[in-house]
């Protein structure tokens, strides 16, 4: 038997049993938080003693994630939970709300899960990994990195809290028509999601463009505006010697418009992109994008970060803020989708 096949029997002999298991840890947290308080306005001292916590994390009978550890060029292999983990210390801040984290969990959880069933190692350089720790696929720190990531007085709560996104989500993935989705996610959109199609090529039922409305007020990526030397501008359009800076830029013209408010299609100096194609080629935060010609350079402002296709973090953030949970947060911005527990998939 192959790894990935290997891999996926695991997965699925641990769909059949984790219901039971989170559902024990579940108990045993929710009976620490509900015991009574002897003062008002705080939690107990009785708790979940965090090594039980940890241990329930890298608990070796899950299966295990062979992640290639990019800067250190091996694969080391995570038990699924402890995975999560990792993915959500990387990938968002900690002092997003609870509901938040909870909600990229669920979104992490479920990206592994369908990739290790699928057996998808693509964009992985080598093999014997089924994902790296880079934005290729989840960002993830390893658990040394993680007891380096916090100090002071902070590290310990910011630790509890990044658990209980775990241990309260633990085996929850995101279903649709019974399937583990593809649980893309991103930081921050420009007041709408974008349709799958509409950046990738291919519609997917439950990637539909949504609003979002929070990330304006809240990410500090809302807005941006660099500048590019226009020869540069040029030159990584491959425009160097058709068309000359201030006739690229005037005669710009959007040719398509996506339902996510973003540049579907774009003409400039004469030739047509599409906007993800001009978001990679000048290594822009957003395929919503308009330029000026100021002096020797083009100054383009953007709004949003990020491909716009799933969720968005800082909007899943600004919902958490407003007393949204982490499946609403989550039935959001996946179009028609259940949370479901790890054996919901045993046909898939």
């Amino acid at each position: 038997m192959n790894l990935t096949n290997r891999m996926r029997k695991q997965v699925i002999l641990w769909m059949a049993g984790s219901l039971a298991g989170a559902f024990g840890l579940t108990l045993i947290i929710a009976f620490a938080l509900r015991s009574p308080s002897p003062e008002a306005g705080k939690l107990d001292s009785i708790s979940v003693p965090e090594s039980v916590v940890v241990a329930r994390l890298i608990d070796q009978s899950t299966p295990a994630v062979p992640v290639f550890l990019s800067k250190e060029k091996r694969v080391d292999q995570i038990p699924i939970e402890a995975y999560v983990r990792g993915v959500i210390a990387a990938e968002m801040p900690i002092d997003f709300e609870l509901e938040a984290l909870k909600a990229q969990a669920l979104a992490a959880r479920t990206y592994i899960v369908r990739r290790m069933l699928d057996q998808d190692t693509s964009q992985v350089p080598v093999p014997g990994a089924i994902v790296t720790d880079t934005v290729s696929h989840q960002a993830y720190i390893t658990e040394a990195q993680l007891n380096l990531k916090w100090s002071g007085k902070d590290a310990a709560a910011n630790m509890e809290k990044l658990n209980r996104a775990v241990t309260e989500t633990r085996g929850q993935i995101i279903l649709y028509q019974g399937k583990p989705i593809n649980a893309v996610f991103f930081s921050t959109s420009n007041g709408y999601t974008e349709n799958s199609e509409d950046y990738w090529g291919e519609a997917v039922p439950y990637l539909r463009s949504v609003t979002s409305p929070w990330d304006a007020k809240l990410s500090p990526h809302a807005k941006e505006t660099i500048k590019l030397p226009y020869k540069t501008f040029l030159s990584k359009l491959g425009l160097t010697g058709t068309v000359s800076a201030s006739a690229a830029v005037s005669g710009t013209k959007t040719v398509k418009t996506t339902a996510g408010h973003r540049i579907g299609k774009i003409s400039i100096g004469g030739k047509v992109f599409t906007g993800r194609e001009v978001r990679e080629k000048l290594g822009l935060y957003s395929s919503q994008f308009q330029w000026k010609l100021k002096g020797t350079d083009v100054e383009i402002t953007t709004y949003g970060y990020g491909h716009g296709v799933g969720m968005s973090q800082w909007g899943a953030n600004g919902m958490a803020k407003q007393g949204k949970t982490a499946a609403e947060i989550i039935q959001h911005y996946y179009t028609g989708v259940q949370i479901g527990n790890t054996n919901d998939t045993s046909k898939y």
